[in-house]
């Protein structure tokens, strides 16, 4: 139940300002992939960059900042809109949609460290390879079984949480940078075990066939009142999905009283256990719900791909989705959403740093730790009624 009043002062939030951000991260996003060359990018960037700046300095943020923190549900929906506005003006262009898959892929996994890292205060550098176990499940369903795909992707979820069962035990009998060696070793051992596997096609890795839904073929090219789609726009519309309920989960878990109990899980587990709280079994509830969404990720991807192979899982990997998080702002999945499009697209729009992508997402995660450690969209200071503010 909600303290009076806190309806009307949300309504009373302007949406103007929340609405014209969407729209123009919506212009920036299009003109961002429409630029061909490196100087058309490397402008769009300056641009969006000094932008930032100025709209920060002249105090225009606040604004934008207050619609999306109190009146979240009406611009989730501008967010998506501007997602179809998107995927309407590169409809038949296969790259671009490419990558907002891929963007939204690895959004939904960090969706899942979000719950580990940010909330319970988990620290998981295994997240690649949840996701590759997602992958290799459906990968294997789909070669030698005729089990629906959207139950395929159920089940990736379901046996990454399953394998993340058996690494809890030294994971929560570990604390720190212990329990991060833990789940490195993890993510060593399992492209180790696919690379020798010869069943899971060993280091040339396995072919998956088209995703089907109700006779849809996703591989195929449609057309609606005579325009022409890329059939990534399938891809996307599922990837879109299943990122709106885990960013919901997400966000309903962060409010409820067990967010509650995994943020004081991580402030402090002594403290915690004092009043009661059952360190194991929120730690159990994070890393299983976390490593569910990796798997329910990484099944998707694979289907989306058509390809998989060992060296798509590698501690590396691992590192960036971890770098997403940190980037982003922990425990923000409006924050890990911006970093994921960054991390992203923009090695893939600037081919020159595509060789030194990691020392380029290394000096990112130095440079905030350094300067802003809080992230760039800050985890806003959490209050147990929804809608509440100090006065």
């Amino acid at each position: 139940m909600s303290a009076p009043g806190l309806e009307t002062a949300a309504a009373r939030v302007p949406l103007w300002p929340g609405a014209l951000a969407a729209g123009l991260v919506t212009v920036l996003a299009i003109a961002f992939m429409w630029a061909e060359n490196e100087w058309e990018v490397v402008g769009v960037l300056t641009a969006a960059v000094v932008g930032a700046v100025v709209a920060r300095r002249a105090g225009w943020l606040e604004p934008a900042t207050r619609a999306f923190t109190q009146r979240e549900s009406v611009m989730n929906r501008f967010a998506i809109a501007g997602l179809f506005v998107f995927v309407a003006f590169f409809h038949d262009d296969h790259f671009p949609l490419l990558m907002v898959g891929t963007v939204l892929v690895y959004l939904l996994v960090c969706l899942g460290l979000t719950i580990q890292f940010g909330y319970a205060g988990m620290v998981n550098f295994a997240a690649a390879a949840f996701l590759g176990v997602g992958c290799y499940t459906a990968a294997v369903l789909s070669a030698h079984t005729a089990i629906p795909h959207l139950l395929v992707l159920a089940i990736g979820g379901a046996v990454a949480a399953l394998i993340g069962s058996i690494l809890i035990l030294p994971v929560i009998r570990t604390r720190g940078h212990y329990s991060a060696v833990v789940t490195i070793a993890f993510v060593l051992l399992f492209k180790t075990f696919l690379e020798v596997n010869d069943t899971l096609g060993g280091p040339q890795g396995l072919k998956l066939p088209s995703m089907q839904v109700l006779g849809w073929k996703f591989n195929q090219n449609f057309s609606i009142a005579g325009i022409e789609f890329s059939f990534y726009v399938s891809y996307v519309l599922v990837a879109l999905a299943l990122v709106v309920i885990g960013f919901a989960i997400t966000r309903r878990l962060e409010r409820s009283w067990v967010g509650l109990s995994l943020d004081a899980v991580r402030l402090d587990e002594t403290a915690s256990a004092c009043f009661g709280i059952h360190i194991v079994s929120w730690k159990i509830v994070a890393f299983t719900l976390g490593n569910f969404m990796a798997g329910v990720a990484g099944a998707l991807y694979a289907l989306m791909l058509g390809f998989i192979a060992p060296t798509n899982f590698t501690f590396g990997d691992s590192l960036i989705m971890v770098s997403i998080v940190l980037l982003g702002g922990i425990g923000n999945p409006w924050g890990a959403a911006l970093a994921a499009a960054i991390v992203v697209v923009l090695p893939e729009k600037l081919q020159l740093i595509q060789e030194y992508r990691f020392l380029l997402y290394a000096t990112l995660v130095i440079l905030v730790l350094l300067f802003r450690p809080e992230g760039l969209l800050p985890r806003r200071l959490r209050v147990y009624l929804p809608g509440w503010r100090p006065r």
